[in-house]
Formats: C-alpha cells, sequence, structure tokens
C-alpha cells in the first residue's frame, strides 16, 4: 500500500527552518533518522520511507508553497497513490505554538499551499497535519513571522514534536485516520 506524505515548506537557504518549512523540517528529520535520502525529481524533493509493509512517498515541493498543488498532483498520478493515501504536512497560524491536529478533510485555513492543493486535485478531501506555529505577531507583519525563524524556546521543543509527528505519519499508514486522530489529537 502506497502513501504520499507531503511536507509543504519552500526551497532556499533564506527559507531553510523557518515557521512556514516546519512540513519540509518534519520531512528532513525523518528521513535522517531512517537513514535515506532525498533526490531531485520532478517538481520536488521525493524518496521512499517504508514502515510495516507500506510505502510512503515523501516529498518536498519544489514550487515553492503557493503552488505546491501542481507538486502534489504529480506525484499523486506518477505514484498511483490514492487520494485518501494523501497527507500533508503544514504550519497553522491558528493554532498555539507546537499543538499538532490531524483532519481528514477542510478548507485552506488561510494557507496558501493548502489552497494550491485544493484547486489542483478538486478537493478538499484530503488529510493535513497541521503543526501549530502561533500568532503572537504584531498586526501587519504575518509574513515576516511565518517566513521568520522559530524562538530559541520554540527550537528547545522542536525535536519532541517533530517526533510525534513521525509517530502520527506511520500511525496514519497503518492504522488509518480515524484511530490516528483519536490518538494523537489530544496529545
Amino acid at each position: 500500500m502506497k502513501y504520499l506524505v507531503t511536507g509543504l515548506g519552500n526551497v532556499g537557504d533564506e527559507y531553510h527552518e523557518t515557521r512556514h518549512n516546519i512540513g519540509f523540517m518534519i520531512l528532513d528529520a525523518l528521513v535522517k533518522a531512517s537513514n535515506i535520502t532525498f533526490s531531485d525529481k520532478r517538481y520536488g524533493f521525493v524518496t521512499e520511507y517504508r514502515y510495516k509493509g507500506r510505502t510512503f512517498i515523501l516529498l518536498k515541493p519544489s514550487t515553492y508553497v503557493n503552488l505546491s498543488g501542481k507538486a502534489v498532483n504529480y506525484w499523486l498520478q506518477k505514484e498511483s497513490v490514492p487520494q485518501e493515501n494523501l497527507l500533508v504536512l503544514a504550519d497553522d497560524l491558528s493554532l498555539p505554538f507546537g499543538t499538532i491536529r490531524l483532519r481528514p478533510r477542510g478548507g485552506d485555513g488561510g494557507h496558501n499551499g493548502l489552497t494550491s492543493i485544493i484547486e489542483n486535485l478538486g478537493i478538499q478531501d484530503f488529510a493535513r497535519l497541521r503543526f501549530g506555529i502561533g500568532g503572537d505577531f504584531p498586526y501587519g507583519t504575518q509574513v515576516e513571522y511565518v517566513l521568520g525563524k522559530f524562538t530559541p524556546e520554540e527550537e528547545g521543543v522542536l525535536p519532541e514534536k517533530i517526533a510525534l509527528c513521525h509517530e502520527i505519519i506511520r500511525s496514519f499508514g497503518t492504522v488509518g485516520i480515524d484511530r490516528t486522530m483519536n490518538t494523537f489529537n489530544n496529545r
């Protein structure tokens, strides 16, 4: 059984480890811990992660966040992954920092990457793992905040939260979204 796990983020050193790139950070840590590597392929950086008989295609789109849907649509088709086996990892301003929520469907919540995916797939019914980055910024500075680095306090918590995301990814593929939400959404 195949799954496509897409971490949203922007390519380039100026975006490395910014709040908007938490999707990339989650996948980078999983790849590093699994002793596999990404390859630069069409529309993104891709690798295969295997766990309990499942194949997870891990994708970091190289299209920038706002055009992520093009990469997701391409890799779903190329790998013949059903849309119900798609999981998108995205930052979320509306959740307090470190809060993690798994949802089976929904709108874009103002996230341009999710908007692009919804537009390209023509559906809102795909799983998304929302990683709270908080919204503690002065009015008019949202872009700077989202594209800014985590605080030292936040960086201290990130490894634990990223490891939890890895558990959620594996659970999504092995026991399904409903059981995974019941297990992890209140942790």
